[in-house]
């Protein structure tokens, strides 16, 4: 394999050849990302309750320092595997340490990351083992001192994050998270006819290392997050997933920011943790 192409990549329906993707192009070709995406992150981060996030641990994961929960968004444009096009993201994290029989690994736990767009979400589900689903995710409003964001299914509206105060070099952003190896994750996918099977169950990392990305500006200051309860009505397949993070205690807010980056991955260097 030359260092330009990559190995054929299969994913579902493969009866068409070889799939595209973030990691595999036409004919093989590799996304170099480094001067796309152009992305805006906006994150607020807030000190929850360690006994409610124990709870939300995998196996063989631990909480790791404090309860810190951070819920960010991501807003991608002219990415390269799209052909020029972007999408958007919603993570909620915060951190845990994985302790296997041969790996050990800290850092952000990614417990759900809701996307815009078909193609990234079943990309990272699939091939990564990224937690993905799928929302709205409206543009952001971004003003020199203040940022908001909203996501919705179908019209009802879950989150809404609002942020004040933002200034570059402000003393209000979250506290940093040192010696990250990497982004956490579970990797779940069900085994067809065995309902309540594992076909595939195991944790993977993203490694901190090997980004492109560059940050072009930072503010930081003072946010919220509005979490609305949903009832099954609202959301038929998710409204679980919003009530059990709208149930996490807030005791602190601990500052927001907004970061300005370009270039990234194309997260092929995503590994199994054993």
């Amino acid at each position: 394999m030359s260092p330009e192409r990559r190995q054929d990549m299969y994913r579902m329906p493969t009866v068409f050849g070889p799939a595209t993707g973030p990691r595999r192009g036409p004919d093989g070709r590799i996304f170099d990302c480094i001067d796309n995406p152009k992305s805006i992150h906006i994150a607020v981060s807030f000190l929850s309750n360690a006994d409610q996030l124990n709870s939300l641990l995998p196996d063989r994961f631990e909480l790791s320092g404090e309860p810190i929960v951070t819920v960010s968004g991501g807003y991608m444009k002219e990415i390269e595997w799209l052909a020029g096009r972007g999408y958007n993201t919603l993570g909620v994290s915060f951190p845990a340490t994985f302790k296997g029989e041969r790996d050990t690994a800290t850092g952000q736990l990614l417990t759900v990351l809701w996307e815009n767009l078909t193609d990234p979400i079943i990309t990272g589900r699939e091939e990564l083992g990224f937690a993905k689903i799928y929302c709205a995710l409206p543009e952001p409003e971004i003003t020199p001192s203040t940022a908001s964001a909203s996501a919705n299914w179908l019209g009802f509206e879950f989150m809404k994050m609002e942020l004040t105060g933002l200034a570059e070099g402000s003393d209000n952003a979250p506290p940093a998270f040192a010696n990250s190896d990497g982004t956490l994750h579970y990797k779940y996918m069900p085994r067809t006819g065995e309902w309540g099977t594992a076909d595939s169950e195991y944790a993977v990392i993203t490694p901190a290392a090997g980004s492109n990305a560059r940050v072009l500006e930072r503010r930081s200051g003072n946010g919220t997050v509005t979490w609305n309860r949903a009832r099954w009505e609202d959301l038929p397949t998710q409204y679980n997933i919003v009530n059990g993070i709208a149930d996490l205690e807030v005791r602190e807010w601990l500052g927001a920011t907004v970061t300005k980056t370009i270039g990234g991955k194309d997260l092929s260097d995503q590994r199994i943790l054993r």
